[in-house]
């Protein structure tokens, strides 16, 4: 009995390590499905430490529970801005800061609008959906976008026929401006597409080429020095290609780094704030995906700190993963991160209200990627011959 305890518990062991390998190496079938499925590992550690604690076995017993913590050390950034200091100052001053604003509006009586223009405090809301190869609630759509005062909106999987029901059920009169991705006979179940309330500076149909639907993209200008780019995007999920699937997820990595106008290279610098909304078919267990958010990136839900706020499937209340994400780039702070439902998707919506500010934010420590590039570090032997 034993024997058999500890075969199983070394297999949970080594399922769990799939976590750890190089990004892209997590792009080989079965691959991206076993490690999706790593959050619930804790209930099999759990479960096999108290079979030790029954049997008297201390050793093994003590080798679950450092499973079961292990399993459970990712979870815990969706509580913890950083899981080497959770509690910081800087983490608490913000708090008491919000609270306090969100007190002298209430006393002035003057409802708070979240609203992508308000610039006397940099506050507006967002939204993004896959839409279930164009099936979802047009009307719900735009119910949602007006209960929630949606300023950036951002859906895939999107047909031509549920673009006309968006339209007719309102959704122009609410977002104006929309750039929609080319529909293509490759995309992955429809063409994503992203509306705002401001017209946009720039706009395009492919804001990064990954193998995937387009990547529409839009461009606000917010200040003479910075803008903010908004894209919507939809790697191709694992069953349409495992190593698409993890060059779409990596590929989406260079937006965070817009190009740099070489036409006048001693220009003051322009700050360009990016924002990625979709359904990314990953999430922080996933090596792919942290090399993403390595490159620039802070996860909404990882941002605000108040809990998992898992997507997908609908029709499964528990369990549930996390795989539609809001992410941008530094100078904003994301709270109020919802996931709702919408009818004939299959995916919850997510909210979230993004505030600008001045101030760098550090990596969530749990969403680091655990090497540097798409390979493992050389030996030390081997390095120092190189060098």
């Amino acid at each position: 009995m034993l024997i058999a305890l500890w075969i199983i518990l070394i297999v949970c062991l080594l399922w769990l390590a799939l976590t750890e390998l190089p990004a892209g190496w997590d792009g080989h079938k079965p691959l991206p499905y076993l490690i999706a499925l790593t959050p619930m590992l804790w209930i099999a550690f759990a479960a096999l430490g108290i079979a030790g604690l029954c049997m008297r076995e201390w050793g093994f017993a003590a080798c679950c529970a450092a499973g079961l913590i292990a399993s459970l050390m990712r979870k815990t950034a969706y509580w913890l801005n950083d899981l080497k200091s959770p509690n910081t100052g800087e983490a608490i001053a913000r708090k008491i800061a919000e609270r306090k604003a969100r007190e002298a509006q209430a006393q002035s009586h003057t409802p708070h609008t979240p609203r992508l223009d308000d610039a006397h405090d940099g506050r507006f809301r967002v939204l993004t959906l896959n839409c279930r190869f164009g099936h979802a609630n047009a009307a719900e759509i735009v119910r949602m976008v007006r209960d929630e005062d949606v300023a950036v909106l951002a859906l895939q999987e999107l047909t031509e026929d549920l673009v006309r029901q968006l339209d007719a059920a309102g959704l122009a009169e609410l977002l104006p401006y929309r750039q929609l991705g080319d529909p293509q006979a490759s995309d992955n179940g429809g063409f994503n597409g992203v509306w705002l309330r401001v017209e946009p500076a720039q706009s395009t149909p492919t804001g990064v080429a990954i193998p995937a639907a387009d990547v529409p993209a839009v461009t606000l200008q917010v200040s003479p020095m910075r803008d903010i780019t908004f894209a919507s995007a939809h790697p191709k999920s694992p069953q349409r290609g495992c190593r698409e699937w993890s060059e779409g997820i990596i590929g989406l990595g260079a937006l965070a780094h817009p190009q740099q106008n070489l036409a006048a290279p001693d220009a003051p610098a322009h700050e360009t704030i990016t924002v990625i909304l979709g359904d990314l078919n990953s999430s922080i267990p996933h090596p792919s995906f942290r090399k993403l958010l390595a490159s620039g990136f802070h996860d909404a839900a990882l941002d605000e700190a108040k809990g998992l706020h898992p997507t997908y499937p609908t029709w499964l209340p528990w369990p549930r993963i996390v795989i539609d994400h809001v992410i941008f780039t530094d100078h904003l702070h994301a709270s109020d991160v919802q996931a709702v439902h919408i009818d004939g998707s299959d995916h919850m919506a997510l909210a979230a209200t993004l505030t600008l500010q001045d101030k760098h934010e550090p990596v969530n420590a749990a969403a680091r990627e655990t090497w540097p590039e798409s390979l493992p570090p050389l030996p030390k032997k081997k390095a120092r011959e190189q060098a």
